[in-house]
Parts: structure tokens; C-alpha cells; sequence
């Protein structure tokens, strides 16, 4: 697997992307979904990251956003749904917290589901060492989002 800056002129990231929006979209009411578009992910101060496998399909995505010059926010974690299980997210987790690490940024946090459809996910975090926090950022208290953070 190589992990690598998103081609924004891929299609195929367009379409991987929009499928994580799709996935998104039953899980909670629209006020409490917070997966960037892709014009989102294009904004400065983000950072996506893709993995590919060895036939060049996309298999993964993370971003890391600027939230202040030492505390960041991870944002837009998907694996493909056949990739799930195989250990593919928490490479791309790894390479994004080196990627953290490397650009002395102090703390990574996040928002994820509180459902059970995100559970894997909160699991993830989890055994790399994040905690439970607050709302950061422009986040509220919503009882469909858990809200978890890492010191570096």
C-alpha cells in the first residue's frame, strides 16, 4: 500500500469521497454530519492523505486540518468497505500522526459517530491512544458525535 497526497484531477477520489458522504447520510440527522465535500478537503490548511493498493485503487482516505498552529483535526477516515478488517485504517492513522508529529503539531483531535455503525472507528482511536474530550473547534454538544483527542 502507498499512502500519498490526494490528485484532486482523480475521479476516482471524487467518486470514493462521495461514497463516504453516501455512507454518512443515514446514520444521522444532516446537522450532525460533519464529512467534508471535496471542496472542503481542497481548502488550505487541509491535508489528504490516499492510500492506494498495489493495482492503484484507491483503498483509503485521512486529512488532517488546521485548527490552530499546534492542535489539528482529523477529518474524512474512510476505508473501502472490502478493505475493512485488514489493518488498512490504522496505517493511514499512523501516517497521518507522523505526519503530525513531523510538523510539531501538539494535539490531534476529532469527531465520529455515536452510533453503532461508527464503533469500529471509535475502536481505532482508541487503541491509538486517544481520549475522550469536549466540542472543540466550532463543534457543539450533539449526542450523535463523540468527540476524542490525542495528545502528541
Amino acid at each position: 500500500m502507498q499512502i500519498r497526497p490526494a490528485d484532486f484531477d482523480d475521479p476516482a477520489l471524487g467518486m470514493f469521497l462521495q461514497q463516504h458522504l453516501d455512507e454518512m447520510a443515514p446514520t444521522a440527522p444532516a446537522e450532525s454530519r460533519h464529512a467534508l465535500p471535496l471542496d472542503g478537503l481542497r481548502a488550505p490548511g487541509v491535508r489528504l492523505r490516499v492510500a492506494y493498493d498495489d493495482s492503484g485503487s484507491i483503498v483509503a482516505t485521512g486529512a488532517l486540518a488546521a485548527l490552530a498552529p499546534d492542535h489539528e483535526e482529523l477529518k474524512s477516515m474512510r476505508t473501502d468497505p472490502r478493505r475493512r478488517g485488514q489493518g488498512v485504517a490504522g496505517q493511514v492513522l499512523a501516517h497521518l500522526l507522523a505526519d503530525a508529529r513531523a510538523r510539531d503539531v501538539a494535539r490531534v483531535s476529532l469527531e465520529t459517530g455515536s452510533m453503532d455503525f461508527f464503533a469500529p472507528a471509535r475502536a481505532l482511536y482508541r487503541k491509538a491512544g486517544f481520549v475522550p474530550c469536549g466540542p472543540f473547534g466550532s463543534y457543539r454538544e450533539d449526542p450523535h458525535s463523540v468527540f476524542l483527542t490525542l495528545l502528541l
